[in-house]
């Protein structure tokens, strides 16, 4: 049997740094790793191919329906963002049909199933990303440093860390936050907060590498996000070893546990500001953080990520290197 071609469709462009674009290049590593002939396109125009892998349910549903019409046979895959399973999948009938027109569905960590029914459950496969690092926590000693990593945009609520300065006083204690701005509105935002407390600083989009560097140079990172599918930065804290700090949403529990010991409100920067003065005052605080990372760091392992690809294609009855 040949080795089969597969077409993975993502909104992101080449070059983006969004999670889609990400996870489109990691996974089409793997699927050449285990033989398939993999292309990454942001659009499908009738090129052939075995399995279609579509990124983004409600983005990508007139070229899912496309491909089955154009090849009812052939098996699809779609992943679900944080967008699709949190809000898009209930307001948006192009995003719900297209869970029911996929032969199969991927999700990033086991809450997700929580908002599927048990029909589309069946045919979902989890699917967590995997981190290949050999970067280990290094923070600085005359600091307690903060990061925050992620675009600028309304559903990550981006500026909650920096909120917290108004109510932590300590000149220790600095917030480095990196990211791009996906519009003005953040943009002025941003520069009101830096101007507000020079304690915060925006640094804008950073290299991948120097993003993580900064992750792994940090003493805590947060995430306040609204909504999140399975946010790849928590795995990248996951997997360095970085303690969190992150917003009570199923995305993050999906990733860190229901049990994790640091969760705080969405939207309370009250709250936030609480667990980060307890994280820079107690370090046997920050060590059971530390400690509650690590144990998680086997779901980011990049061979299960592989395994998991692999009986995937298989259950689709393809052959695999």
């Amino acid at each position: 049997m040949p080795a089969a071609k597969v077409v993975i469709v993502t909104p992101a462009p080449p070059g983006s740094r969004a999670g889609n674009r990400n996870t489109a290049q990691r996974w089409a590593h793997i699927l050449r790793g285990l033989g398939c002939r993999v292309s990454v396109l942001t659009e499908w125009n009738g090129e052939s191919c075995d399995l279609f892998v579509a990124l983004h349910a409600r983005r990508n549903h007139e070229a899912l329906r496309a491909f089955r019409l154009q090849h009812p046979g052939r098996p699809s895959v779609l992943a679900l963002s944080g967008t699709d399973i949190y809000r898009d999948i209930r307001r948006d009938g192009n995003a719900a049909s297209s869970l029911d027109m996929a032969s199969r569905l991927i999700v990033l960590q086991e809450a997700a199933l929580d908002e599927l029914t048990p029909e589309q459950c069946h045919k979902t496969h989890v699917i967590h990303q995997s981190v290949l690092t050999g970067l280990t926590p290094a923070p600085p000693l005359r600091k307690f440093r903060i990061c925050v990593l992620g675009h600028l945009r309304e559903e990550k609520d981006p500026f909650r860390a920096a909120m917290t300065l108004r109510l932590l006083q300590d000149a220790r204690l600095e917030i480095i936050q990196a990211g791009k701005s996906l519009s003005d509105r953040m943009t002025r935002a941003a520069a009101r907060h830096m101007y507000a407390d020079p304690r915060y600083r925006w640094v804008g989009e950073l290299p991948h590498w120097r993003s993580m560097r900064l992750l792994s140079r940090s003493h805590v990172m947060v995430i306040s996000s609204q909504m999140e599918g399975g946010a790849h930065v928590v795995s990248e804290a996951i997997a360095i070893g970085v303690p969190v700090i992150a917003s009570d949403i199923p995305g993050n529990r999906g990733l860190l546990g229901a049990d994790y010991p640091a969760y705080f409100p969405v939207g309370d920067h009250v709250r936030l500001a609480r667990m980060l003065r307890l994280a820079q005052d107690d370090p046997r605080f920050l060590d059971s953080l530390a400690a509650a990372v690590k144990r998680r760091r086997r779901l980011v392992d990049p061979l299960r990520e592989r395994h998991a690809w692999q009986r995937l294609l298989r259950e689709l009855g393809f052959r695999t290197a």
